[in-house]
């Protein structure tokens, strides 16, 4: 089976459609699929509902994608970094809804698991909690969140072999692996593919069960929010 695919655009043909939901990975701006990004804006798919930590910013990530308003939902755990993100939900032209970003980690990876839903004291007594089946076991109240199933996953890995076997690094293993299990389809972005065999199995984050297709390419390393101290007089 084929998975190594020639550029974005071609890894995402015949899997888009108006209304999907996608998971992304990354965190912050570390470990996004940029590139899978770029060309689901290039491709016009509209409404969509997206899962990601994050929302990018206003010019990188899937702030591309609310820029052109191709985004209808977005479900989260920390927007801040995107004013057109603030200005769509504030004028009620983007949907929202927050979840805590391990609660969210963890719906990923329940639909991933194929587990419908799992309770979580997290939210308890909170506006997150509004809605939901509350629980009460061994005196302590839980609410039932549910698993996403996602029509596609796009996410972004270090290495992959032709199989689909992925390797992160650092930062980037945060969310882009339960962003990958919780797909329909799978389509990762990487720096290198390497053949069969060349990647260490101990140290395979992601087997390739999971991945459907592949595309390796370059990737801007954009930092979100750089501090430094002022240089000291010598």
């Amino acid at each position: 089976m084929k998975k190594v695919y020639a550029n974005a655009a071609e890894a995402l043909d015949g899997v888009l459609f108006d209304g999907m939901l996608i998971a992304a990975g990354g965190f912050g701006l570390c470990g996004i699929p940029e590139l899978l990004i770029a060309a689901i804006r290039d491709a016009g798919t509209k409404d969509l509902t997206i899962a990601s930590n994050n929302a990018g910013v206003d010019d990188f990530g899937l702030g591309v994608l609310l820029q052109t308003k191709q985004v209808k939902k977005m479900m989260s755990s920390y927007v801040g970094e995107n004013a057109e993100f603030m200005r769509q939900y504030l004028s009620g032209e983007l949907e929202l809804e927050f979840n805590p970003q391990g609660t969210l980690a963890e719906r990923m990876r329940a639909g991933g698991s194929g587990i419908p839903g799992f309770y979580t004291r997290t939210g308890v007594g909170t506006v997150i909690a509004e809605g939901k089946e509350h629980k009460d076991f061994n005196g302590e109240t839980y609410i039932l969140e549910e698993g996403i199933f996602a029509d596609l996953s796009i996410v972004k890995a270090w290495k992959a072999d032709t199989t689909g076997n992925l390797v992160f690094r650092k930062t980037s293993r945060n969310f882009n692996p339960p962003a990958a299990m919780c797909g329909k389809v799978c389509i990762v972005e990487v720096e290198e593919i390497v053949e069969p065999g060349e990647l260490d199995p101990d140290n395979i984050h992601l087997p390739g069960v999971y991945v459907h297709r592949i595309v390796q390419g370059e990737h801007e390393k954009r930092i979100e929010q750089r501090t430094t101290r002022k240089k000291e007089d010598a």
